[in-house]
């Protein structure tokens, strides 16, 4: 990536997190209400920062198909309360017991796991009802939005990020092979960055064919980002992360970089980002920021 598109990336990421951080604390209740111990955990979890990838993705997709992001700002919310949701469990000492994520403290360790588990239990059905609020997003049809809703449980479930996680907790300390792991992280990770491009093209009034280029698109540029992380947790500066790096190796987890080595790791990741610009060949300039992303996801630091 060159200089001039990484300023160009870097001020368009910065404008749509903003955009998303301010609704997100639109949509979440005061730290007012009762019992304010569950309020105070979400929006402590929820406004933590973080990159904010998959609502960006579902803005980025409907600005590629010709949508208006404002009109979808209510799913792109929801795609992130789901994110950190399954953050918060990930993170839990019967998960991943991770002490810090985003470079502060976990949830858990700040409330207990008591509080963390209904936390994330909470922006879980939050998400869904946030997704039924029709009346947010005027001007969209309402069999529209419950195709989508429909496709981000699909995503989040058995068989998306839940079938994932089983796949990957029930594969520690085990031997698996590369189609496995690539089948782990697809659903794990993959599938809401998929979703998170679908709905916001689904609510845009995307031609098929355009749908069926931006689910290639993200089904590519999710593994890639998998890979990216793996990585990551090998060689990244835990400052910058804002986690503990090695923890996988800690973990006898199966990694890319563990079955492939670094290098390997490294070379497939920037194969699946060619691929997934090739998704994007018949689009044109208002695709200009998914041919960027793909660019940071292979590029990021953190």
């Amino acid at each position: 990536m060159n200089r001039n598109d990484e300023l160009q990336l870097r001020e368009y990421l910065a404008g749509r997190k903003a955009l998303i951080d301010a609704t997100l604390d639109d949509f979440l209740p005061s730290e007012e209400n009762y019992p304010p111990v569950i309020f105070q955990a979400v929006r402590y979890s929820l406004l933590a920062g973080g990159k904010r990838l998959r609502p960006i993705l579902c803005l980025a997709a409907a600005e590629a198909v010709g949508g208006d992001i404002r009109a979808i700002l209510p799913v792109a919310c929801a795609l992130e309360f789901i994110h950190t949701y399954s953050l918060i469990h990930d993170d839990l000492p019967a998960m991943d017991n991770d002490d810090y994520r985003r470079g502060r403290l976990t949830a858990h360790k700040v409330f207990g796991e008591d509080i963390a588990i209904l936390a994330g239990d909470a922006l879980l059905t939050e998400a869904f009802r946030l997704l039924t609020r029709s009346e947010l997003m005027p001007g969209i049809p309402p069999e529209s939005i419950l195709a989508v809703a429909a496709e981000i449980a699909a995503a989040a479930g058995w068989f998306g990020m839940i079938g994932g996680q089983v796949l990957d907790v029930r594969s520690e300390g085990k031997t698996i092979d590369l189609e496995t792991l690539q089948q782990i992280h697809r659903l794990k990770t993959g599938a809401l960055i998929r979703v998170s491009l679908r709905s916001g093209a689904l609510l845009s009034g995307a031609s098929a064919a355009m749908l069926a280029s931006l689910s290639d698109y993200g089904r590519q540029i999710g593994l890639a980002f998998q890979i990216a992380d793996d990585i990551l947790n090998v060689e990244g500066d835990r400052i910058l992360l804002g986690k503990q790096t090695g923890s996988d190796a800690a973990r006898r987890k199966v990694t890319f970089p563990s079955l492939l080595g670094i290098e390997a790791s490294r070379a497939r990741a920037v194969s699946l980002i060619a691929e997934a610009l090739t998704s994007l060949a018949s689009f044109d300039e208002r695709a200009a920021p998914l041919r960027l992303i793909a660019g940071y996801v292979l590029e990021r630091k953190s």
